[in-house]
């Protein structure tokens, strides 16, 4: 796998995090009503609280606390484990295309990428950018090899390559080398192109579930 040299120059990096500050408040601003929508919806299946938060794999492997909405039962981490078997995704990472622990209104929210809306949040307070590598969960980033770790260079993203070039239908493997191609041709040309191509992706649904 190729090596990973992140972009070190102070403008990119000035600018990189003004843009997550001033989008990121623009969107949870913007999408307040959104954001209320989708809390009732979720509230209303009974499944436990609005907002899912998971320990994720952060930015020089600090772990952080990811924020989503609630797209699963209750009881989904206790059920993971007999559900290997059934894992589509080769590599640590588990997907499942019709996983039988979301609910009706996560499935929804999962095709359209609304779950991942208070991930805004994380954006602001600086644990994610708008770009970067996907965060895996601590327990999946553990089994990554050390070539794969070099995702944990830049900060992890709301979207990037994996996002927008088929997300679930592409390897484990093939995702991990995505993610080093970006930080090595990180730019703000770069993550302006990737942000564009993910209306686009958003609204396929490719890749989704």
């Amino acid at each position: 796998m190729t090596t990973a040299k992140p972009n070190q120059s102070l403008v990119y990096r000035f600018v990189k995090r003004a843009a997550d500050i001033l989008f990121s408040l623009l969107g949870l601003t913007v999408l307040s009503p959104v954001f209320g929508v989708i809390a009732v919806a979720v509230w209303a299946e009974g499944e436990g609280g609005v907002i899912f938060r998971q320990e994720r794999a952060g930015w020089r492997n600090r772990p952080f606390t990811m924020n989503k909405f609630r797209t699963m039962v209750k009881n989904a981490a206790q059920m993971r484990a007999w559900m290997e078997q059934y894992n589509e995704l080769d590599g640590p990472a588990f997907k499942m295309k019709n996983d039988p622990r979301i609910t009706k209104v996560g499935r929804f929210l999962r095709r359209t990428s609304l779950d991942e809306l208070p991930q805004l949040y994380n954006v602001l307070k600086g644990d994610m950018s708008l770009v970067g590598p996907r965060p895996l969960p601590t327990y999946e980033s553990e089994k990554c090899t050390p070539e794969q770790l070099q995702r944990l260079l830049v900060k992890p993203g709301l979207t990037c390559y994996w996002q927008v070039c088929g997300r679930n239908d592409v390897s484990f493997d093939e995702w991990m080398k995505m993610d080093i191609r970006y930080i090595n041709e990180q730019s703000i040309r770069t993550d302006t192109k990737i942000l564009l191509q993910t209306v686009k992706a958003v609204l396929s649904g490719r890749g989704a579930y």
